[in-house]
């Protein structure tokens, strides 16, 4: 479990991908450089918004292993070395919850459709996934490459809109994002529930 409050920005060292041949696991390796102290064995890391695992810890950082499912749901198999990613270690229960309850399970890929400055903030609208859409509100919580952020408007049938203060553009990979950008994107988890909810009893 997670906030969505970003604690470091690490950067890819190295990806590897293995291929099935037997009892040999597939998938995509990720060796991540990050601050972090104190890292464990079997931990759980959001990686630009999505949890892995720890698999191995390294100096001056870990690497993680994406399943073929994780894969196909995210960016991870584009990821080149030296690329920044967002990071957040599991939330603590004795932790303030800054953000909104995130579980690092990605929804799928959502498209920069337009970036406009509005006074000292920037303003992004995405282009995202139905299911994400669903159970998106003004005002609402989206989590965006691991980055918990308030939900501005609904633009379009297949879109919403959010902004960045400075702090957050300054402090996450977020603050380089262009047209055409793509970025992972989680929703709401208790806007699922209330979805599924109202499908079960209807």
């Amino acid at each position: 479990m997670f906030t969505g409050i970003v604690s470091a920005v690490g950067r890819i060292a190295k990806a590897t991908r293995q291929t099935g041949n037997g009892k040999r696991e597939t998938g995509l390796t990720l060796t991540i450089r990050a601050p972090y102290k104190g890292v464990k064995r079997g931990e759980s890391i959001a990686v630009s918004g999505a949890c892995l695992t720890v698999e191995r810890v390294l100096k001056g950082g870990f690497a993680v292993h994406v399943v073929e499912t994780t894969e196909g749901r995210t960016l991870f198999g584009e990821y080149a070395v030296g690329r920044p990613v967002n990071l957040e270690r599991a939330l603590r229960a004795t932790d303030r919850l800054g953000g909104h309850i995130v579980q690092g399970h990605v929804d799928g890929v959502a498209v920069v459709e337009r970036v406009a400055r509005s006074g000292d903030a920037w303003v992004y609208d995405l282009r995202v996934p139905r299911a994400v859409r669903d159970v998106s509100i003004p005002h609402g919580a989206l989590t965006v490459d691991g980055v918990s952020l308030t939900i501005n408007d609904l633009p379009g049938p297949d879109s919403v809109q959010i902004s960045l203060i400075p702090f957050t553009r300054e402090q996450t990979t977020l603050g380089t994002l262009r047209v055409g950008d793509r970025v992972h994107v989680e929703g709401d988890v208790l806007g699922k529930y209330v979805r599924q909810l109202c499908r079960t009893t209807t």
